[in-house]
């Protein structure tokens, strides 16, 4: 006699997908998979490894970011979506900066002179551009978490024909809150010893060309939105906290990989700082 309510269901895999059970693959460019829960269905052409997503390019040429892992299909067989192996970097001729790379060199003993910038993702940044360069030159480079405190911060250090101090500063536009903080340094005992340069950008993120990060532009955020929040929710990336933030930056930085990956505005002015802090002077 026919079973009147069906096969036990606890026999059988309830939890594998209709067409099969899933399998790992690597979600190299070029694929073209489906997204299970929107019918999305694209080619491959970016992953995002930091943040976990990958972006679909559909047949008219528009893009979706969707998270890494299970829900895509291909060719009809369920899959989950991992990032690509890493590639081997390859021996470098010259630094990130530009500069010619000097196999075997050590870092200087520091300079007494310093670059202040105005946050650990400012400080992280020149680091990754430009850190060979700061070795071999002997400075360090401190972030100050704003420069609203500047003027106390330059009291505490002293600055001197000997101790100079270049201050990179974000958004540093006329009529600005930093720009009245610089004129106010200017104008005060130690201007002379101090060099504060600035970029256009709300942010030092908007450094970063676009395009390395496969976008026409940065976001407009509006004025009453943290930006960096902003930025992310604009993008659909995650950004529920501060450690979402943080990835976001990781993998942004990720796109950096030399001088050309910046915008102008910013390379000459670190490059300004760094004559300024090296001028005439001998690390001790």
């Amino acid at each position: 006699m026919a079973d009147r309510y069906g096969s036990d269901v606890l026999n059988t895999d309830w939890r594998a997908p209709k067409r099969g059970r899933a399998v790992e693959i690597e979600a190299d460019k070029g694929l073209v998979v489906e997204e299970v829960t929107t019918d999305w269905c694209g080619e491959i052409v970016a992953v995002e490894r930091d943040i976990m997503t990958v972006t679909l390019e559909d047949r008219r040429g528009r893009r979706r970011t969707f998270p890494l892992g299970a829900g895509f299909l291909l060719e009809g067989v369920p899959v989950i979506l991992c990032p690509p192996t890493r590639k081997g970097p390859a021996a470098k001729t010259r630094t990130a900066s530009g500069s010619v790379a000097v196999p075997g060199t050590t870092a200087r003993v520091a300079r007494a002179s310093r670059i202040f910038v105005e946050g650990r993702h400012d400080a992280e940044l020149v680091e990754k551009v430009w850190g060979d360069d700061l070795r071999v030159e002997g400075v360090v480079v401190e972030y100050l978490d704003g420069v609203d405190d500047l003027s106390e911060h330059l009291r505490d250090f002293r600055p001197g024909p000997e101790r100079r101090v270049g201050v990179l500063v974000d958004h540093l536009v006329p009529g600005s809150k930093e720009s009245r903080i610089a004129q106010a340094v200017a104008k005060s005992p130690v201007g002379k010893h101090v060099l504060i340069v600035g970029h256009p950008y709300v942010d030092v993120w908007a450094a970063v060309k676009p395009e390395r990060l496969n976008l026409e532009k940065w976001p407009t955020i509006p004025r009453n939105m943290e930006w960096k929040k902003g930025v992310c929710q604009s993008l659909g990336w995650p950004h529920r906290d501060q450690a979402d933030i943080a990835r976001a930056w990781k993998h942004i930085l990720g796109r950096v990989s030399s001088y050309a990956d910046l915008e102008p505005p910013l390379l000459g002015r670190v490059e300004e700082l760094i004559d300024f802090v090296t001028a005439g002077q001998e690390a001790s």
